[in-house]
């Protein structure tokens, strides 16, 4: 469903809810959200990331979202610390999301040991299993899977295809998107030969242990979460898994912590509280990364990282030092030539 326009408001009126200070005509009125590039009259839109604040003199926008110190421009602007914050915020103000009623639609199957808090909207073909138990202000979309035993809290909202294995347990506000699947069974296999086997071959370790979802965490789009092995694998209140991200069994990640696109995390690792692991970030299994870390895009981590430190490359090392390395790196040919005293052997 696309979203809709809610509402006209003045800037000044705009300014008031988000707590920003108007520079500028407080009675022009701001009917939509949009881009710096695609914003028209009518539209406001933000600057926070320092590169896009050339367009800010060129954008057709009626206003724009700045921090205090920005520089004037042609376009109105409300100044405040965070214009990023302030323009989610803004989103919501203007688009309505899809609203989706209480009900259970005739082509869903719910057993009926299932728990089902109030309000819920339970979608087209999704299946509630035996002994599954959801809080009050579910929606549940069409093929979403929830198997036997279960436990989600209040105001879950799973889209499509979405996948919950069997005795995973989520908290409240807990959001995934289209094909995100929470519990698969981690990745185990011991070897085994001896009669009846040629050679070495692999033997399936049953995967026990359930995975945790603590309150307000989202995971998008087709990501993993498996199952532990023994114990439980833990994802930490208020972290965000992005789309394609794969936490191995038994891992524990702590709360606030970002995991984007593409990492992977090798079965135990241990993630602290507030990390940064950016795109294709590669975890080796039984690492601890303390709270506070910051691993850039495409590095692999070969083990333990001390809280508070940023890292990049393969394996990868303080950050700083590796981007004085990769600039030196660049310079091999002239420095061996130097050294050779420039003989080009």
């Amino acid at each position: 469903m696309p979203s809709e326009t809610l509402t006209r408001l003045t800037l000044a009126d705009l300014a008031a809810r988000l707590g920003a200070e108007v520079h500028g005509d407080p009675t022009i009125t701001i009917t939509g959200v949009a881009g710096i590039e695609e914003a028209e009259s009518g539209d406001i839109t933000f600057v926070a990331n320092p590169r896009y604040a050339p367009l800010a003199r060129t954008t057709k926008a009626s206003a724009v979202l700045v921090e205090p110190s920005f520089p004037e421009i042609s376009a109105a602007t409300l100044r405040l610390a965070n214009p990023y914050l302030a323009f989610a915020r803004a989103l919501e103000l203007f688009r309505q999301a899809p609203v989706y009623p209480p009900g259970i639609h005739p082509t869903a199957v719910v057993d009926p040991t299932a728990r089902i808090g109030d309000r819920a909207h339970i979608g087209a073909y999704s299946v509630i299993s035996t002994g599954v138990t959801i809080g009050d202000d579910a929606v549940i979309l069409p093929h979403v899977v929830l198997y036997p035993g279960v436990q989600v809290g209040d105001r879950f909202f799973a889209h499509a295809h979405a996948v919950v294995r069997e005795h995973c347990r989520l908290g409240n506000d807990v959001l995934l998107q289209n094909g995100a699947i929470i519990g698969a069974d981690g990745f185990g296999f011991a070897r085994q030969h001896g009669p009846g086997h040629e050679g070495e071959t692999w033997y399936k370790i049953l995967q026990s242990g359930p995975a945790v979802l603590d309150d307000n965490v989202e995971v998008q789009a087709n990501a993993c979460v498996d199952r532990a092995t023994i114990g439980e694998t833990r994802i930490g209140a208020g972290t965000k898994i992005d789309n394609l991200v794969q936490v191995g069994h038994g891992s524990i990640v702590g709360k606030d912590t970002l995991l984007c696109a593409q990492v992977g995390l090798a079965g135990s690792s241990t993630v602290g509280n507030r990390v940064i692991l950016a795109g294709q970030v590669g975890v080796v299994g039984h690492s601890v990364i303390g709270d506070g870390v910051t691993v850039t895009a495409q590095s692999g981590v070969p083990g333990d990282v001390e809280a508070g430190k940023t890292i990049s490359g393969s394996p990868a090392f303080d950050s700083r030092q590796w981007m004085r390395s990769v600039a030196l790196f660049h310079r091999l040919p002239e420095i061996v030539r130097k050294l050779r005293g420039g003989s080009g052997q």
